[in-house]
C-alpha cells in the first residue's frame, strides 16, 4: 500500500512539495531542497524552524505541551504558530509561511 501524501506549499517561496503522511514539516521541505533554519536539528530545543500554518492546520498533528513550551518564547507567535520539525503530516494540503531562513 502506497503512503499517504501530502502537499505542502511554502510561502512566501512559492514552493509545493508533496511530502509523506508522518514526516514532519521539516523533514519534508528538507527532503525536497526547501530550506529552514533548524540549529537544534529539528529536536524541539529552539525556535528556528517557527512557521504559521495558513490553511490545513487540520491535515497536521495537534500541538503537543513541549512544542506549546518551546514556542512561548518565539518571537511573532500567533495561535497558527507551529514548530516545522514537530508538526507530523497526516494528509491533505498544507500552506505555511516560513518565518526565519538560513
Amino acid at each position: 500500500m502506497e503512503p499517504r501524501t501530502a502537499a505542502v506549499t511554502f510561502l512566501p517561496v512559492g514552493v509545493t512539495i508533496s511530502g509523506r503522511a508522518g514526516d514532519t514539516v521539516l523533514d519534508a521541505a528538507l527532503e525536497h531542497g526547501v530550506e529552514i533554519a533548524h540549529e537544534c536539528g529539528g529536536n524541539c530545543a529552539c525556535t528556528t524552524c517557527h512557521i504559521r500554518v495558513e490553511i490545513g492546520a487540520e491535515n497536521l498533528t495537534s500541538i503537543e505541551p513541549v512544542e506549546d513550551d518551546r514556542l512561548a518564547s518565539a518571537d511573532n507567535r500567533t495561535s497558527r504558530s507551529r514548530l516545522a520539525c514537530q508538526a507530523l503530516l497526516i494528509g491533505g494540503p498544507v500552506v505555511v509561511t516560513l518565518l526565519e531562513t538560513w
